[in-house]
């Protein structure tokens, strides 16, 4: 799962980065507007340390908004799984408030709490939140018709058991979910940095692109990339060693 997931980040890169230079190569366009691969290359060797150090402060601010998106969808999405009026409510509200582009948001909150972690972590939290409790309010409201019915007879189901059974059977299906919303956590975060905060892979995607510095864009890019297939890979390695597990107890 880690090496299929470096691996495809690894062709996209490429074919994208390949796809530039193409480009570069028939127009024939000057280093300044796309570098070539030598600028790039060294481009990488000098600031690879400080925008490594860049994109782990935005993925700490990332995983954190994203642990408290999922354990706020987990939460309200196995409240509201149930055909009720109050499931039918969460719904409305989550499609109504997803609706909103993050952008058109994120001035209001930069204005409200400053240009610092809150923020960041505000957002990275809201963006992936909706996404990701929409899928967890369809993912457990559908039954395990077979399994629910045998408790349902014997007059041993509690909604507990409901949702243990639920969460079981589509292990991999809330995995990949919540593997997804990683990379949702982390473009809310750059967003974020990239609008007004003053640390971050984001901001410092900003400066580059102040300066017209393409290479350092692409450098950010592959860190980004890189650290986020890890991270995915790993969730992904952790949800099919939980199920093993579950199934084993």
């Amino acid at each position: 799962m880690l090496h299929r997931r470096v691996f495809q980040f690894f062709i996209v890169y490429l074919l994208g980065i390949g796809l530039l230079f193409g480009i570069k190569l028939a127009l024939n366009l000057s280093d300044y507007v796309i570098p070539g691969p030598i600028g790039v290359w060294h481009t990488g060797q000098a600031e690879f340390s400080r925008y490594m150090s860049d994109v782990l402060d935005t993925f700490a601010v990332a995983v954190v908004g994203q642990v408290l998106s999922i354990l706020m969808a987990l939460g309200v999405g196995v409240a509201g799984r149930r055909a009720t009026w109050f499931g039918s409510f969460i719904k409305v509200a989550a499609y109504k408030v997803q609706a909103y582009p993050i952008v058109a948001i994120a001035p209001i909150l930069f204005i409200l709490l400053g240009d610092g972690f809150l923020t960041r972590l505000f957002i990275a939290a809201m963006i992936c939140y909706f996404p990701l409790l929409l899928s967890v309010i369809g993912i457990m409201s559908e039954p395990v018709v077979d399994i629910e019915h045998f408790y349902r007879v014997t007059g041993r189901m509690r909604w507990q058991l409901e949702v243990k059974i639920r969460a079981f059977e589509n292990l991999h299906k809330l995995t990949t979910v919540i593997s997804g919303s990683a990379t949702l956590a982390m473009a809310g975060t750059i967003v974020a940095e990239f609008i007004a905060a003053n640390a971050g892979i984001g901001y410092s995607i900003r400066i580059a692109l102040y300066q017209s510095d393409l290479s350092k864009i692409l450098v950010a890019l592959f860190i980004i990339g890189i650290t986020l297939s890890l991270y995915q890979g790993i969730l992904e390695l952790l949800g099919a060693v939980l199920k093993k597990a579950w199934a084993a107890g």
